[in-house]
């Protein structure tokens, strides 16, 4: 079987190329929420992880109720570690969210 493989068309000048950029936030407040969203679920997947070795008793349990009643317990501790501060993440993401954003709002005022 033979398979011709063709190269895409290239632009010549690559600042013609279109670039997406973050749309600016009215509200940092929602940029604190995205951030806090972000730590809680990647602090929910770590833990889930820990809880992933523990067995159940039988005797007051078990099943696939319980596997899926843990991992939403599991989500709920992502939620509050990062609700109480996490471990810096949010504030983190929170800061490169803005910094994209206040970038893109320059990229676009000095004129593209």
């Amino acid at each position: 079987m033979n398979t011709v493989m063709t190269a895409l068309p290239l632009p010549q000048d690559l600042d013609q190329v279109a670039v997406p950029r973050p749309a600016a936030t009215a509200n940092p407040d929602r940029a604190q929420q995205a951030a806090e969203d972000f730590e809680a679920f990647f602090l929910s997947q770590m833990l889930g992880h820990m809880f992933s070795g523990i067995e159940s008793n039988e005797l007051f349990g078990g099943g696939p109720s319980e596997d899926i009643y843990r991992s939403l317990m599991v989500d709920e501790y992502g939620k509050i570690l990062a609700r109480t501060g996490g471990f810096g993440i949010a504030s983190a993401v929170k800061g490169e969210i803005l910094k994209m954003q206040e970038s893109g709002q320059a990229h676009d005022k000095s004129g593209e």
